[in-house]
């Protein structure tokens, strides 16, 4: 299928799904919360008995991207944060999953089928020496609705290059996702979850917000698919951003699991949510 034709089934579907969900989406706002810039230390809320107790399947499953805007002729300036996002805030059960490092050939498909089954979208941080490759997976995303985020294009340890290196990292990667996602990305992620000034200053210079996340599944170091189960189990709360990864390394332990854990969240009452885009 030709890029224009699924950019255009993409449209049409943003669209259908703001007229029947967009209402709810506006609920779902991003915010910042304390923490150290090295996000790998956040602290996940606490989830008590509460939040892991089995509830009857929600009567819908997904607050939808809302809308389509026109065609942005450059990124709009944002404020600079001192501390990327690690939350989800507003009322009700929601949550945000997210896969950094891909997309993977072998890996990544696993992953949207079982997201597809459930008619869950969640969020993509790619790195752009992988979209090269793997074109084709990065529009199938854009086409089934979810949101691709800037992962820079060689997941470098930001913290050790200059800030003319990062710009390349980041322009590079935002420039191929915008060719063949169809939109420039909204969302950075930095490798590592190591953050310094001038990752959150050129991340806003481009119109991207800066998103970490609460809950890590650990899955980057393999531990087998029940330990990365218990971890979304246990981790799962009202507001949490939860970590995995569909490349980066051996992720068959990720592909298991979340075919376990994504019907527990679901069935547990939790809505899987993507954050609006801006226009």
């Amino acid at each position: 299928m030709q890029k224009d034709q699924l950019f255009t089934r993409r449209r049409m579907l943003l669209a259908g799904a703001a007229a029947l969900g967009a209402a709810g989406t506006a609920g779902a706002v991003l915010a910042a919360v304390g923490g150290e810039e090295t996000a790998r230390s956040a602290t996940p809320p606490a989830a008590g008995p509460q939040a892991r107790q089995a509830l009857a399947p929600s009567a819908y499953r997904l607050q939808p991207i809302t809308g389509w805007g026109p065609p942005r002729t450059g990124p709009r300036r944002l404020k600079v944060r001192t501390q990327p996002i690690l939350q989800v805030s507003g009322t009700g059960r929601h949550m945000v999953l997210t896969f950094d490092d891909g997309p993977h050939p072998e890996y990544t498909p696993h992953i949207l089928d079982t997201l597809a089954k459930y008619d869950v979208r969640a969020m993509f941080f790619v790195c752009g020496e992988c979209v090269v490759d793997n074109r084709k997976l990065v529009a199938r995303m854009a086409e089934e609705g979810h949101v691709v985020g800037n992962h820079t294009w060689t997941h470098p340890l930001l913290t050790t290059l200059g800030r003319k290196e990062i710009r390349s990292e980041m322009e590079r990667t935002s420039a191929v996702i915008e060719d063949t996602y169809g939109e420039r990305p909204q969302w950075f992620r930095a490798p590592y979850g190591a953050w310094n000034r001038a990752a959150f200053q050129l991340g806003a210079e481009m119109g991207m917000e800066p998103m970490a996340w609460t809950v890590d599944t650990t899955d980057w170091m393999e531990p087998g698919a029940r330990t990365i189960v218990e971890q979304v189990k246990n981790g799962a709360a009202p507001g949490v951003v939860v970590l995995s990864h569909d490349a980066g390394g051996d992720r068959s332990q990720t592909v298991g699991a979340i075919r376990e854990w994504l019907p527990y969240l679901i069935d547990s009452g939790y809505h899987l949510v993507v954050p609006p885009r801006r226009v």
